[in-house]
This record gives structure tokens, C-alpha cells and sequence, in this order.
């Protein structure tokens, strides 16, 4: 399914997210130096700034740190997204993302729940990462 929402723009630090999303596989970068996993994909480690990286297969699970429901597209192209969730989300591995919350009520969605990673494909050549309850 394609829509008009922005599409990703990969770059030499986030390619291989973005590629390995497109495989329904979320991988997160891992410092080979001082072993530490991080996120937003990076071409250096933000706790030793070390340039040897390995991209390693998370969980995918984690639970709801923070979210906002948006009542107000910010633009056209989500506005049949309407209400949404954009949460902040703690993976099991440590790194906290930003990301929608579906599959579930708006008025569900609480701090502390649990929750799984599932794809969204938005057009041929990118894929989102999103998260629904992991009981549901």
C-alpha cells in the first residue's frame, strides 16, 4: 500500500535500518567497543564515540515511556491517520524510539505498556517500524 507521507531518507548511518526494516527485521547498532546499544542509528557510538558498530536483531519487544495522541494532522497526508499515537518506546535492549502506536484505542495506550514491534509497508522501497500491544 502506498500513501503521501514522507518517505524515509536512508544515509550511510541509518541504510542499514531502514534495509533491514524493509525485511520486517528491527536491528539496532551496537558499539563493538564498549558494547553498548544505541539509538537513532549513528556512524558513531554516542556514549564512546567508537566507528566500530554492529547492527544486531532486537527483540522487538519493549513497553511505552512517553506518547502523545494527535488530534491535528500536521499536514494533509496524515489526516485519515487521525487520531493517532506517536509514543516513545523502551526496547527491551535499552534504546528508547519514537514511533505510532496501532492496533489499539487511543484512549488504551498508557505508560508502562506493553508492547511489540509490527511493519507498516508505506510504498514499495520503505517500511516503518510500529508497535502494537503485545497481548493483542
Amino acid at each position: 500500500m502506498s500513501d503521501e507521507r514522507p518517505l524515509p531518507s536512508p544515509d550511510p548511518g541509518t541504510a542499514a535500518y531502514w534495509d533491514s526494516a524493509r525485511a520486517h527485521q528491527l536491528r539496532v547498532p551496537k558499539c563493538q567497543a564498549c558494547g553498548k546499544v544505541h539509538f537513532y542509528p549513528r556512524t558513531r557510538c554516542p556514549h564512546c564515540s567508537s566507528a566500530t558498530l554492529e547492527w544486531i536483531e532486537a527483540s522487538g519487544h519493549g513497553t511505552v515511556y512517553s506518547y502523545t495522541v494527535v488530534h491535528r494532522a500536521p499536514s494533509a497526508a496524515f489526516k485519515t491517520k487521525l487520531p493517532y499515537v506517536v509514543a516513545i518506546v523502551a526496547l527491551e535492549e535499552g534504546p528508547h524510539l519514537m514511533t505510532n502506536l496501532a492496533g489499539c484505542p487511543v484512549d488504551a495506550v498508557h505508560i508502562g505498556m506493553a508492547v511489540r514491534v509490527a511493519w507498516e509497508d508505506i510504498g514499495p522501497d520503505a517500511t516503518l517500524p510500529v508497535f502494537v500491544p503485545a497481548t493483542g
